[in-house]
């Protein structure tokens, strides 16, 4: 049989079908704690804002785990991440128009003095293009618009005159050298002193789609508030340089490109990193400047992606030249923009849809993870406190007004608040499996994710300005849609003839009738793979099928399942309830979807091996034991084979174990003690527990409703340093519960901590040594006895 690799994709019609009456929208968020939130993202802006200005200010950013900035050529070198550093104080400009959101006039005033006085950009250093752009050019030209704005409407700093607009032109004549190409594309990196001349750059070639993409709004506006056409005239030139380098059969884009020749070097497309904001740029274009000829090029764009790309809720590369072809198992953090996207596009359905789907991740992780792969695992643990699914979040709470959004910005708050904050402003974290923490906090922690989170909680009405009368940058800074009014280039499509007028007829749905709740319903399990359940009826089983089986595979097709061969005997298996014969044989493939997963789970007996049991027996007179699943760690000793601990249980206290002492570590002696997730690192808990004499530790999860029936389990991490000897093992949530409930009715009943597969095997010997001894006669005692023995006593259940 062939090998299955199983990804079950929810097409559209399962969203339609399944939803048929209304159903109970989220519970409304009382304006006093909708308030408070608004003052808690303030104070969480304001930790970090003064950790920078306290400790870092004039370096680009705070490092806030040693509480100290960082400074190109001075801070231990980390490779091309250094590129967005310029040494001109990038966190302060890019966090300038956020306090003027805040209100705060006062702080606002004295950055802009600060800025004015202290950077410069004479500097002999190489940077990105991009970044410099959208941090640098975006906040200088958004901190001018707004300082204007209360100069005029608060009657505050009569003293400006303007100087941060001739800085952001001094900026752009030094970011226009990297526009000197054969194809009007930008370099990726320019020197701000010697722009190309640089002996470093001569031989730079490649840039991405989002690097030469994501230029437009901010040179757009730099042209138009000082007169001078050149910056915008070049960044257009870029963006039809772009379009032509499309691929003509699908429309689609590829992620990284030769300047010079035009010839694409990836040929990935999605939505994520690598040609994210080149798609929000060409809506945005057209939104905040009127050119016809970006609203077209984005339709062309986003019907291709939700032809190609999108898979139900999810997002997945293709190869632009063959776009039925996925070139990644993997997504990618930065696709979080694109619900935000979608609802500015006015596409509510699959922004909800792909939202909700990233809310399930953030809450298996505790953060979405900087890439995770298509069984929503993860592929690379970082979390950089990125603001994109706050964003998303916000957009769509302004869209529908459904305050399911106003709980998960709070759910996305909390776990900032509990998993980033430091004693130095708040901190990226490596590894989202372990907690550890990163020396990082980049300035779109200030400029985005708190400015998303306040503008979140906070009524339109109660801010200084009418947001509506704003476009967002990528980097969250703040152009007014007044600027169209400056110049006169817009552009009508009717004078064109790379667009005709069906590139202007995507029709947005109505939003009168959509609840999202009503989207949201069929998604809640997604992740977890669990489905409805169907009547019984004679159905063709998964433990039963057989790829090579006619009739199998015609059953499979009635059910909606369609099959995709990947090579080497792998088959992928994708389920649309819309394709199916009938609702109950669309139910019915659910269902075979759901045993398909369970016998993937199961097709490893390395990865049961890896698993650890809690057991203990039913109750104090009885033979008979359970078990509950756990995960191992890497830093403490493995149990295998008949290794186990056996004692009383207690809990920690404090339960978190996060403390120097815990306050009963003598009754935790010679016990097995249980400490939940969260505050502090695994291995600080286990070294907590070892400390106090307990023989072991279970951390459990601090996330409601997590199970290892749903979730993969994984093995904890620790730091490097092999000194825990106590065994550690993790439940999630609801296999404690069930441990705990059996707690509090046996206060003094022991546990054994062993294998998994040592305790089913256990299991099966017990079943066939009864087995034995019904069947044998009961004259023959001697047969009987033998039969019974057990052979390791001090070791058997």
């Amino acid at each position: 049989m062939a090998k299955i690799v199983i990804c079950t994709l929810l097409a559209l019609g399962l969203f339609v079908t399944l939803v048929s009456s209304d159903t109970i929208p989220t519970q409304n968020m009382s304006h006093k704690e909708r308030e408070a939130l608004r003052e808690e993202a303030r104070d969480m802006f304001y930790h970090a804002y003064h950790a920078y200005m306290d400790n870092a200010y004039p370096a680009d950013e705070l490092m806030p785990l040693s509480c100290k900035g960082r400074y190109r050529g001075v801070t231990p070198s980390r490779g091309d991440m250094d590129d967005i550093l310029g040494n001109f104080s990038m966190t302060l400009v890019d966090t300038l128009d956020t306090l003027v959101i805040l209100g705060d006039f006062a702080e606002f005033e004295h950055a802009v003095k600060l800025v004015i006085r202290d950077v410069q950009f004479d500097n002999d250093i190489i940077v990105s293009v991009f970044e410099t752009n959208i941090r640098m050019m975006g906040g200088l030209l958004s901190a001018h618009i707004l300082a204007e704005y209360i100069q005029k409407n608060a009657q505050v700093m009569p003293w400006y005159k303007g100087e941060l607009l001739e800085m952001a032109r001094d900026l752009g004549y030094r970011l226009l050298p990297a526009f000197n190409t054969s194809t009007g594309i930008p370099h990726a990196r320019v020197n701000l002193r010697y722009g190309m001349k640089d002996e470093l750059l001569k031989k730079s070639r490649e840039t991405c789609t989002a690097c030469a993409g994501t230029i437009l709004l901010e040179f757009a506006a730099l042209s138009r508030l000082t007169g001078d056409p050149i910056f915008e005239a070049r960044a257009h030139a870029a963006m039809d340089a772009l379009w032509k380098l499309r691929h003509r059969g699908s429309d689609l884009m590829g992620t990284v490109l030769n300047v010079h020749s035009g010839d694409w070097v990836r040929r990935d497309s999605g939505v994520g990193a690598g040609i994210d904001s080149y798609y929000e740029y060409l809506f945005k274009s057209y939104v905040l400047l009127g050119d016809d000829k970006y609203l077209a090029r984005f339709n062309r764009h986003y019907n291709a992606v939700m032809k190609y790309v999108s898979e139900g809720p999810m997002l997945l590369d293709v190869l632009m030249h063959r776009p039925h072809a996925k070139s990644r198992n993997f997504m990618d953090a930065l696709l979080a923009f694109w619900p935000g996207l979608q609802v500015l596009s006015g596409d509510l359905k699959p922004a909800v849809q792909t939202h909700e789907m990233l809310y399930q991740v953030m809450q298996m992780h505790t953060f979405i993870p900087e890439a995770f792969t298509i069984d929503f695992q993860i592929h690379w643990g970082q979390h950089h406190l990125r603001p994109e699914f706050i964003e998303s979040t916000y957009f769509l709470y302004r869209a529908t007004g459904d305050h399911h959004y106003l709980q998960v910005g709070k759910k996305a708050l909390k776990a900032l608040q509990q998993h980033a904050k430091v004693p130095c402003g708040y901190a990226a974290v490596n590894d989202v499996r372990t907690g550890k923490h990163e020396d990082r906090m980049d300035s779109f922690v200030l400029s985005e994710t708190f400015k998303y989170l306040y503008l979140l909680f906070t009524e339109p009405q109660d801010l200084i300005l009418n947001i509506d009368e704003f476009v967002f940058t990528t980097e969250a800074h703040l152009l007014p849609l007044s600027l169209a009014q400056l110049g006169n280039s817009t552009y009508s499509f009717r004078q064109s003839e790379e667009h005709n007028v069906l590139d202007f007829m995507r029709t947005c749905p109505s939003s009168n009738k959509l609840f999202p709740e009503k989207v949201r319903k069929p998604l809640r399990n997604f992740i977890t793979g669990s489905c409805p359940r169907t009547p019984a009826t004679k159905r063709l089983r998964a433990l039963d099928f057989q790829a090579s089986n006619a009739d199998h595979l015609r059953a499979v097709y009635d059910m909606g399942i369609t099959m995709v061969s990947l090579g080497d005997g792998k088959v992928r298996l994708f389920h649309s309830f819309y394709n199916a014969k009938s609702p109950e044989e669309g139910e019915m493939g659910l269902q075979f979807m759901q045993e398909m997963l369970e016998l993937t789970k199961l097709q490893s007996l390395n990865q049961l091996a890896q698993l650890q049991a809690v057991a203990y027996p039913l109750d104090d007179k009885s033979n008979d034991w359970t078990a509950l699943m756990a995960g191992p760690s890497h830093f403490s000793p493995e149990l295998t084979e008949d290794d186990f601990v056996e004692s009383e249980v207690i809990l920690a206290e404090p339960l978190r174990a996060c403390d120097e002492r815990l306050a009963n570590a003598e009754k935790a002696k010679g016990k097995i003690l249980i400490a939940e997730r969260g505050d502090c690192t695994f291995v600080s808990k286990a070294r907590l527990a070892q400390k106090s004499g307990a023989l072991a530790l279970i951390v459990c999860d601090n996330v409601p409703g997590s199970s290892g029936e749903t979730q993969p389990m994984f093995a904890m991490s620790g730091d490097g340093i092999n000194d825990v000897k106590i065994p550690v093992v993790f439940m999630y949530s609801q296999e404690f519960a069930k441990l705990s409930k059996v707690m509090q009715r046996r206060p003094h009943m022991k546990i054994r901590i062993m294998q998994m597969i040592e305790f089913k095997r256990w299991q099966m010997a017990k079943e066939s040594k009864a087995n034995a001894t019904e069947t044998t006669p009961s004259a023959s005692a001697s047969t009987t006895t033998t039969t019974t023995k057990k052979s390791k006593p001090e070791k058997e259940l």
